[in-house]
């Protein structure tokens, strides 16, 4: 729509700014009561409060009026880490996790990852849109306005480039805004076991060139990690990934760590994702660099494993973002809310450095901090209207889903709620 007034708003609350918030600055949110805002087209023209009528000659102009009713307002959340397009599912794997097979046990015996990607393979593009675009659904219905999406279910070109065409064309076709990463390297394919240096060879000199020159991803990750990739090659890839333009991203520190962490000053990450076991060695790189830490609290419950130490990270001055990780292995759910509730409540995140680590560093995470991620004039219209009144109530409840109604640049997502227009 042209115009949308939402006025009536509990409470507004927001990080500021076009750059992850580290430290102290992270827990440092906006807030407004009887607050409202104005979008124009797709960005934020107005913020304030009391009567907006009273204070801007543009609200004399014929537009359409959402009635908040008192609830909190947040900016739409940015999940960024997914692994949203993939073949099959892996619910065959529960019952060996639970007698005791961990993630790289499976991952050895030709299961995990490697499982999906023969579903991956086989599967259509038409297949792989539907079901990522009924998980995009899903993830809307949360709040999730904008997302990153990993490809890392091919290993080899034509998967690999099947998996980033899927994610463009759900870019230009669902609601949610997608950022793209190419993470060819997520393990060493079948055909390749017995010449792992062949297999980094092959994404370094054909699958990385060819990604970037049809432009179907934004940045390049890599699973360094024992048994996967080592941080020598890690750095080799991430820096092929880099001379063809596409910016660093490592997960790193996941099981056991193995000096991944400690890469992201070298290479000039703009993320380092999972960091379960981080070092202090890993920290200080990432504040020294401004990566952002990229941390995914279900996977850890999910796993049974310990949490990643986002205490330290905040005290230490490293920008802190949540996200989902969704993926058919390790954490086969979307819910970010349900890993905001863990932020609080394992990592010890307070409610505001909690709705700052899934807003303004998420969108850092992957580049688009100067365009959501806050709710601020000039920034795109995408908010969270929640059946809560306050941020705490978003840490303290589980289990719910506490979305009331999602605006998308400026279009309102929920039929009821553009019922409950006021004209």
């Amino acid at each position: 729509m042209d115009k949308l007034l939402v006025t009536n708003i509990g409470l507004l609350a927001t990080p500021l700014g076009t750059r992850a918030r580290s430290g102290p600055d992270q827990g440092k949110i906006r807030t407004l009561k009887n607050a409202w805002i104005l979008i124009e087209g797709e960005t934020i023209a107005g913020i304030g409060q009391g009567d907006p009528f009273t204070q801007c000659v543009q609200m004399k102009e014929s537009l359409a009026v959402l009635d908040a009713k008192g609830a909190l307002v947040t900016p739409g959340l940015v999940d960024a880490h997914t692994h949203l397009v993939f073949g099959g599912w892996r619910q065959n794997e529960l019952g060996l996790k639970l007698h005791g097979a961990s993630y790289l046990d499976i991952l050895a015996s030709g299961g995990g990852i490697l499982s999906t990607v023969r579903a991956t393979r086989s599967a259509g593009m038409d297949e792989l849109y539907w079901k990522a675009r009924d998980a995009l659904d899903e993830m809307l219905s949360f709040g999730i306005t904008t997302a990153e999406a990993k490809s890392g279910y091919g290993l080899d070109m034509d998967t690999e480039i099947k998996q980033l065409e899927v994610i463009r064309k759900l870019n230009e076709t669902h609601p949610v805004d997608l950022a793209a990463t190419f993470l060819g390297a997520h393990a060493v394919p079948e055909e390749y076991q017995k010449n792992r240096e062949g297999y980094i060879d092959f994404l370094c000199s054909q699958v990385i060139p060819m990604v970037a020159e049809r432009g179907l991803a934004e940045f390049c990750d890599v699973f360094c990690e024992k048994g996967v990739f080592t941080a020598k090659e890690s750095y080799r890839i991430l820096m092929a990934g880099k001379e063809h333009g596409l910016i660093p991203k490592i997960h790193a520190d996941e099981i056991e760590a193995i000096g991944g962490t400690e890469l992201t000053c070298e290479v000039g990450a703009i993320s380092a994702e999972h960091l379960i076991v981080c070092r202090k060695s890993g920290i200080d790189a990432m504040a020294k660099g401004g990566t952002v830490a990229c941390l995914l609290p279900s996977t850890s419950f999910y796993l049974g494993s310990t949490y990643a130490p986002a205490r330290e990270m905040v005290n230490t001055g490293v920008p802190v973002a949540v996200a989902t990780d969704f993926n058919p292995g390790s954490c086969p759910s979307l819910n970010i809310q349900l890993a905001m509730n863990l932020a609080c409540l394992k990592y010890k995140l307070t409610p505001e450095e909690m709705l700052t680590a899934v807003t303004l560093n998420g969108a850092a995470a992957i580049g688009r901090a100067e365009k959501v991620g806050s709710l601020e004039v000039g920034k795109q219209g995408d908010l969270v209207l929640w059946n809560a009144p306050d941020l705490n109530y978003l840490g303290y409840r589980m289990g719910s889903n506490l979305v009331r109604n999602v605006i998308k640049k400026g279009n309102i997502l929920n039929l009821k709620a553009k019922e409950e227009l006021l004209k």
